[in-house]
């Protein structure tokens, strides 16, 4: 029996060292994955367009809140000064909101002007926009 006491410690050492390193790359797993993950959270991606208050506006407008177009139109002014000093980019639908904005005060030369700029930056509108340039034309 003594022999088998002698025999079984080296085996049980020998386990206990493999079994360790096993422990010990789930740790490092473990915090690698945790550093990964504190990276990503600290870099914020960069917004493809400058929103500003431009939801709030289309919100604004079709809720028909007491705001006039008149009103809605220089808030949007000035979101697209903030965007063109930040240099970002008019998110889609902007310009012609805008537009519309401008055609619902009567200012048809300023409508025509922000519709085109619409049909400029996101040609995949052209059809949308020339409906909405041929139905609201004087007449």
């Amino acid at each position: 029996m003594a022999s088998c006491a002698v025999s079984l410690a080296p085996m049980q050492h020998r386990l206990f060292l493999f079994h360790k390193p096993t422990r010990s790359a789930a740790q490092v797993a473990l915090l690698a994955l945790a550093l990964t993950l504190a990276g990503c959270a600290n870099k914020a991606p960069p917004q493809l367009y400058g929103w500003h208050g431009f939801e709030k506006n289309l919100d604004t407008y079709f809720r028909q809140d007491r705001e006039s177009p008149d009103t809605q139109a220089k808030r949007m002014e000035d979101d697209l000064q903030k965007m063109r000093t930040a240099s970002q980019a008019t998110p889609p639908g902007f310009m012609a909101h805008l537009g519309l904005l401008y055609g619902k005060q009567g200012d048809l030369a300023r409508f025509q002007q922000h519709l085109e700029a619409e049909k400029q930056q996101f040609p995949e509108s052209q059809t949308f926009v020339d409906f909405l340039l041929r139905k609201l034309k004087p007449q």
